[in-house]
């Protein structure tokens, strides 16, 4: 890769929402762009932490005890096993950061559930 990655310009390629698009790979791990509008579903991750980067906008994670609000140009690790369910209020840019072929829906399935490695 020769050139930085600008992810404005990756996120102005595509207008889908809650089907994250791999912009880059380090070792197994995968940065994902994803558009985010609404909920999403209840679901966890049992082997895996899971990490949004808001590139813009407010994406709050709702937790069965709880609430993050995770404000632009701020990072949160939803820990391996945590049941989440991530909600935009309003589009919201967010960056997933996750290792290679994890499901976006994890244990919940269902028509949210996005097809792995699409490349933008």
């Amino acid at each position: 890769m020769a050139e930085p990655i600008s992810l404005l310009d990756k996120f102005a390629r595509f207008t889908d929402q809650w089907s994250p698009k791999v912009i880059a790979e380090m070792n197994d791990v995968q940065f994902k762009l994803a558009r985010l509008e609404g909920p999403f579903v209840w679901h966890q991750h049992d082997h895996t932490d899971e990490a949004f980067f808001v590139v813009k906008g407010v994406l709050r994670i709702l937790l069965r005890d709880g609430e993050v609000a995770i404000p632009e140009g701020s990072l949160y690790v939803v820990p391996k096993g945590v049941e989440h369910c991530p909600v935009a209020d309003s589009e919201c840019l967010v960056m997933i950061i996750e290792p290679r072929g994890v499901v976006n829906t994890g244990d919940a399935g269902g028509s949210l559930t996005a097809p792995n490695d699409i490349w933008i």
